[in-house]
C-alpha cells in the first residue's frame, strides 16, 4: 500500500500524541493516585438528615484543617438547604453538598464552584471568597418541573 509522505507524518504525529496522552493519564491515575472527587465519600440518600455532616446544613467554623469554614448544602426537590448563608470575606471555605432525591447541579455564579450533586455521593470543593457581595447558587442540571425555582444565596460580608 502506498502512502503519501505527508500522510505518514500526520499518522506518526497522531499516534505519538495519543501515546503521550495515555502515558500522562496513566501516570496521573496510578502513580500520583488522582481520583474523581465524587467517589471518595458516600451517604445513604434516604438517611441524609441522620448523617453527622448534614444534620444541620449551613456554615460551620472548623479548627485544625486547611480551610476555615465548612459550608454544607442539601439539595432536594427544587430547593437547597440553607436558603441563604453569610460567609466572611476572604475565608477559605470547603463547600460540601449532597442530594436527597435526584441529580442536581450546584453552580455559584461569579465563582469557580460548579459541582454535580448526586444522591448517595458527597461532593466537595474548597474555594476562597475574595470579593464581597451576593452570589446566586443555581441548579444547573435539569431536575424536574420546578427546576427554575431552585436557588440559594451566599452572601459574602466583611
Amino acid at each position: 500500500m502506498h502512502m503519501h509522505k505527508f500522510e505518514k507524518i500526520w499518522l506518526i504525529f497522531g499516534v505519538t500524541a495519543l501515546l503521550v496522552f495515555l502515558s500522562v493519564l496513566g501516570v496521573s491515575a496510578f502513580y500520583l493516585g488522582n481520583q474523581p472527587p465524587s467517589c471518595l465519600a458516600v451517604v445513604d440518600p434516604t438517611k441524609v438528615d441522620e448523617h453527622e455532616t448534614f444534620k444541620e446544613p449551613g456554615l460551620k467554623k472548623v479548627e485544625g484543617k486547611d480551610w476555615d469554614y465548612e459550608l454544607v448544602f442539601v439539595a432536594q426537590a427544587f430547593a437547597y438547604t440553607p436558603g441563604t448563608v453569610e460567609v466572611p470575606l476572604g475565608a477559605k471555605v470547603k463547600v460540601i453538598a449532597t442530594s436527597k432525591d435526584v441529580i442536581h447541579g450546584f453552580g455559584v455564579a461569579g465563582t469557580n464552584i460548579n459541582m454535580m450533586v448526586e444522591p448517595g455521593y458527597i461532593s466537595e470543593i474548597v474555594t476562597t471568597f475574595d470579593k464581597a457581595g451576593e452570589y446566586l447558587v443555581l441548579c444547573n442540571e435539569y431536575c424536574g418541573s420546578g427546576h427554575h425555582l431552585m436557588t440559594s444565596m451566599i452572601k459574602v460580608v466583611e
